[in-house]
């Protein structure tokens, strides 16, 4: 099984914003999979298919970013997926727009929607697929860019680098961080 998690700010304030490319690509993959999502238990909207006879689940937590720990929990005990199935797919700054990394574990670098997961779970442990949306802001401006749209230059990059992404998670689904890894970072 894998349950797949694009983290982001629920509300139409945030489509588009750089910090909802989780989303994104949970949307990408929901149609290239033939996935609908619905509300779940009130803490996400969650959708179930298959991949290549594999099943797979697409998660979309409903709380804001810094409190998505609560809404993967929640999933991983309603899914019964372990850790390791579980792939976070989240925005991150430390990347230039559409780059992407994927890592079997680490710290949350910063991230707050990543660390919140890692604090309410008690792992870092967790793989997770970065995308890199670019750090063009002001000292003391990190909120305002990351809520804000991409330029119509870093659209493209992240249009581009979401397809890759989701390459990458079929491959990941398929039971082959290693090989994601390799091909895709």
């Amino acid at each position: 099984m894998a349950l797949i998690v694009g983290l982001g700010n629920p509300g139409l304030e945030y489509v588009g914003t750089r910090h909802n490319v989780g989303f994104e690509l949970i949307d990408i993959l929901s149609d290239k999979l033939t996935i609908t999502l619905q509300k779940g238990s009130g803490l996400f909207f969650i959708g179930r298919g298959q991949f290549k006879s594999r099943p797979v689940t697409l998660l979309k937590p409903t709380t804001y970013m810094n409190r998505s720990g609560k809404a993967v929990t929640k999933a991983l005990s309603v899914t019964g997926d372990s850790l390791s199935e579980c792939m976070i797919c989240y925005d991150d700054i430390h990347l230039e727009p559409g780059r992407i990394r994927i890592r079997p574990s680490g710290s949350a670098g910063g991230h707050n929607g990543l660390g919140d997961i890692v604090r309410q779970l008690q792992s870092k442990e967790i793989p997770r697929l970065r995308i890199g949306i670019g750090n063009d802001f002001a000292r003391g401006r990190q909120a305002d860019y990351v809520l804000e749209p991409f330029t119509a230059a870093q659209r493209k990059q992240i249009d581009e680098a979401l397809e890759v992404a989701s390459e990458a998670i079929l491959t990941f689904i398929r039971g082959d961080i290693e090989k994601a890894m390799n091909l895709f970072n």
